[in-house]
C-alpha cells in the first residue's frame, strides 16, 4: 500500500512558513533560555510530515541538523573545556548556529529552500 503525499493549500502553506519562523525564533531565544531550543525540536519533529514535499521541508531538515549538531558540538565542547581547547569549541560552535539562524531565516523569508 502507497501512502498519497497531500500538498498543503495556500493557507496552509502560511501556517507552516509562521511555524518554521516560530522554530528559527525559539532556536535563537535558546541562548537566553536554553529550553526554548527544546521546544523547537520537539515542533520540528511533530510537524516534519505536514511540510513533506514542500520547499518547507528543506528547512525543517536544517533546524534539525543544527539542534543535533549544536548539542553535539557543546556536549564535546563542555567535556575538552577542562583542557581549554573546549572553550574554542564552543566559540565556534556558537557561531556556527547563529550562521545557521540567520541563513535560515533570511532564506525563509524570501521564500528559498535551504540547500545543503
Amino acid at each position: 500500500m502507497s501512502e498519497k503525499i497531500v500538498v498543503p493549500d495556500v493557507v496552509e502553506m502560511k501556517l507552516l512558513k509562521n511555524l518554521t519562523q516560530v522554530v528559527y525564533i525559539l532556536y535563537a531565544l535558546s541562548y537566553f533560555a536554553g529550553i526554548t531550543a527544546i521546544i523547537g525540536i520537539i515542533i520540528n519533529y511533530v510537524k516534519k510530515e505536514e511540510v513533506a514535499g514542500t520547499w518547507l521541508e528543506s528547512h525543517f531538515r536544517w533546524q534539525i541538523r543544527t539542534f543535533w549538531f549544536g548539542l553535539l558540538w557543546a556536549v564535546i565542547g563542555a567535556a575538552t573545556a577542562v583542557i581549554l581547547i573546549g572553550f574554542a569549541i564552543l566559540f565556534a560552535n556558537f557561531c556556527w548556529i547563529i550562521y545557521r539562524i540567520v541563513k535560515g531565516w533570511l532564506n525563509l523569508n524570501d521564500n528559498k529552500p535551504m540547500t545543503f
